[in-house]
């Protein structure tokens, strides 16, 4: 034992003076068939707003080879010029010349997209390259953006009576602002894009498809529709709601209607503000439209804050809608406070809300009262609604607080409604009672596809054969067609925005 300490101390120096041995996928490989392989072959940027940046895509680059590669040169092409950014293994640079990739291992590339103004209407296509060489070969990466040129609405008060055209997009940063005493109109077809955060802001009037009757022969894929959505154009953000704030109509706006409209992704469809119960009160007319995946948190609306989001939310406003779809709205569908008058017909109320875990708040809920910290005001709300479905996952999807208050300005009648509270067949003196007036409560609507019986996203909220809700309504003049445009049955029409149609 005494001679062991020594042996190991001359071995430990010997092996101080012995070739060092690296591991084999360290060791570099000269072999011009050792070649890289890629995630893609092509990174491809779908519709990209000129001016606008898009999300960063990953590329993946393989070395399979058992040994390490030098990438003697990694670059863009320069097919367009400022086009096209890198960030490479974490490092934002245009070029990694001599980049080594160990054996059996990758790197991530980063790529981003920035299309500079174009003088072009049409869409248009940017392409360019990354280029590899590693041990000579030559090996390249496409890189593809269709871009699309459009009308910017950076923090814009716009001209009175502007009319915003359909030849293009219109992208909205920040905010467009519609001046108290001004006119905007929206044409047939438009498409309007808003960048995170970003509103329109009313607070003159907003004409959107004024000129269409609700008679048009119009269904929801007809390009005469107006769209509202966020400008993240890729697959990933199609439903996810929040992205942008929403239209905001404030308490000097007047004589609005939003006709033929889609609005999706937002905080809030429509937000009429009136904090402090002004009049004359502002007014919105919603017809043949669809506002879905809808939600926020902590709006801020002046000094006060809604943490809530809304199809439509309403603050000492008139709403009245008609033949109107909501779905995937995370807090309401529609909600009044401290006064104002609401009416819907021949509305569909299909919330279910599968993206959000939990949901606690009826999609109607009125209210004398505002839902935020402010000076007490009781106003009472008019509320009516016929010939609906007020269908969703929560067990109350219909709520009035303070009822007590304001009992007889309340007519629900002729709708399918789900509700444990108003089950009863006659008022009490603290709530109203909706088992009458031609009500059917707590049976499923049985709409074709939602995502309690279809697989696909692409749901359908019209009638099945055998739906309660079929012949219960009652005619309303004006109201002849749905929102498929199909004729409704004139002595006892569907309940909701869909009339079934007879095979």
């Amino acid at each position: 034992m005494r001679f062991l300490l020594p042996l190991l101390l001359i071995l430990s120096a010997a092996a101080t003076l012995l070739p060092g041995c690296e591991p084999k996928e360290d060791l570099l490989t000269t072999d011009r068939n050792a070649r890289l392989e890629f995630s893609t072959d092509t990174v491809l940027f779908d519709t990209v707003f000129t001016q606008v940046g898009t999300a960063s895509k990953r590329l993946w680059v393989y070395n399979r080879n058992a040994r390490a590669v030098r990438v003697e040169q990694l670059r863009l092409a320069g097919k367009a010029p400022g086009t096209y950014s890198l960030i490479i293994n974490g490092d934002d640079q245009p070029t990694a010349d001599g980049l080594e990739i160990r054996g059996k291992d990758s790197v991530q590339i980063l790529v981003k997209a920035v299309l500079g103004q174009v003088a072009k209407d049409k869409p248009f296509l940017v392409e360019d390259e990354l280029q590899f060489r590693t041990n000579g070969n030559e090996q390249r990466v496409k890189l593809v953006a269709y871009g699309q040129n459009a009308y910017f609405h950076a923090e814009e008060t716009l001209k009175c009576d502007e009319v915003w055209r359909n030849d293009k997009p219109h992208v909205i940063f920040g905010y467009a602002l519609v001046e108290k005493d001004c006119r905007l109109t929206i044409e047939a077809g438009t498409r309007i894009y808003s960048h995170a955060g970003a509103a329109l802001v009313v607070r003159g009037q907003l004409r959107i498809n004024p000129d269409l009757q609700p008679s048009t022969e119009m269904k929801p894929d007809d390009p005469r529709f107006v769209r509202f959505q966020a400008d993240r154009l890729e697959p990933f953000y199609n439903d996810i709601p929040g992205q942008w704030a929403g239209i905001q109509l404030d308490a000097s706006s007047h004589d609005n209607v939003v006709r033929y409209a889609e609005i999706k992704n937002a905080a809030f469809g429509l937000v009429v503000l009136n904090l402090d119960n002004a009049a004359p009160r502002p007014a919105v007319l919603v017809e043949n439209s669809i506002i879905k995946n809808i939600s926020a948190a902590a709006l801020q609306f002046g000094s006060t804050t809604a943490p809530f989001g809304g199809g439509i939310l309403s603050f000492s406003g008139d709403v009245t809608v008609n033949n109107s779809l909501f779905t995937n709205c995370g807090e309401f569908a529609v909600a009044g406070f401290q006064g104002g008058r609401y009416v819907l017909n021949y509305c569909t109320v299909a919330n279910y809300t599968p993206q959000f875990n939990r949901r606690e708040t009826s999609s109607l809920t009125f209210s004398d009262e505002l839902p935020v910290k402010a000076p007490p005001r009781r106003v009472s709300p008019e509320v009516t609604v016929r010939n609906s479905i007020i269908w969703g996952s929560f067990a109350d999807e219909l709520y009035f607080e303070n009822a007590e208050r304001y009992l007889d300005n309340i007519s629900v009648t002729t709708n399918l409604l789900r509700t444990k509270e108003y089950t009863a067949t006659a008022s009490s003196a603290t709530k109203p009672g909706f088992n009458n007036g031609g009500n059917v409560l707590n049976q499923d609507p049985k709409f074709k596809k939602t995502y309690l019986n279809s697989t696909t996203d692409k749901f359908d909220f019209r009638l099945d054969t055998l739906s309660p809700a079929s012949n219960k309504a009652v005619p309303l003049p004006g109201l002849e067609y749905d929102l498929l445009h199909v004729l409704r049955d004139q002595a006892t029409p569907d309940m909701g925005a869909y009339e079934r149609k007879n095979p």
